[in-house]
């Protein structure tokens, strides 16, 4: 048990004795929340921040997208977070160290478009912190200022604190409830930072909903703002349409145009109703 409460479980194999998608560690983030690093040494390889990969628990589970949340190319592995929300993700969550997964598909989308923009707020709805993690890490190396804003809906689904705390210039926690941090929505933390100080960039990753009113917060101050999609997906490969968005009035499919896009472009309305 570690000090923080957050169980884990390690299991560190010779290099010989690791096999694809073998899950070498498992950390428990919260309780429906769970991180797993995978030996996964082609993915690791080719992946940049921004990528994801399609991954199924079994032969009879859905295909589920995950935003690849850390490599480490030496080690040959993969970092993917996991929230429970259904039967597959359940299947996912329920592995254990030395299990392997059917299968993981990847890197797929396009990476981030990283350079100096000068001070970027990343705004972090719940599991939304996990795909924002190398991005922001990618932003920081590039010379930026990164503030972080972290929200969720109570304490125990904030995640990654620590871990963005190692590079960020600022980490801020707003809570729905008010159980950890300051009590309030990611748009109340947002807007604080814009009326403080000059902000050159916004980049929103969360729920649906959540990245649409960060993006009409955003463009009230004329603040250029990227999102990462997190809509339906089958193939992965833009060829059955299941994740198409209107970007500008053109139809996009976000595995391969995105999964990054203009957040002023994207009709979320449109979005938010095809997600139900």
């Amino acid at each position: 048990m570690a000090s923080n409460g957050r169980t884990f479980q390690p299991l560190c194999l010779p290099l010989k004795e690791r096999q694809m998608n073998k899950i070498l560690k498992k950390l428990n983030l919260s309780p429906l929340v769970t991180e797993f690093v995978i030996y996964e040494p082609f993915i690791a390889k080719a992946c940049k921040a921004g990528h994801f990969v399609i991954v199924r628990a079994d032969e009879h589970s859905e295909r589920i997208p995950l935003t690849i949340a850390d490599s480490d190319k030496e080690n040959s592995t993969i970092t993917l977070v996991i929230q429970r929300t259904g039967i597959s993700t359940n299947k996912l969550c329920d592995l254990n160290g030395g299990d392997i997964m059917h299968d993981i598909v990847g890197p797929l989308g396009k990476s981030t478009h990283i350079e100096n923009f000068g001070t970027v707020v990343c705004a972090c709805g719940g599991v939304g912190a996990a795909p924002m993690l190398p991005i922001a890490k990618e932003l920081k190396k590039a010379g930026n200022r990164v503030i972080i804003v972290l929200a969720a809906r109570t304490k125990h689904l904030i995640i990654l604190e620590e871990q963005f705390a190692e590079f960020a210039d600022e980490v801020v926690i707003y809570t729905d409830d008010g159980s950890y941090g300051i009590k309030g929505l990611v748009t109340n933390g947002v807007e604080e930072i814009i009326l403080r100080e000059k902000v050159n960039k916004c980049v929103a990753i969360g729920p649906a909903v959540m990245m649409k009113f960060v993006s009409i917060l955003t463009k009230k101050y004329n603040i250029p703002t990227e999102v990462s999609l997190n809509t339906i997906m089958v193939d992965g490969t833009g060829m059955c349409g299941a994740c198409r968005v209107t970007v500008d009035g053109q139809t996009k499919f976000v595995c391969v145009d995105g999964p990054e896009f203009d957040a002023f472009k994207i009709d979320f309305d449109e979005m938010i109703n095809r997600q139900r």
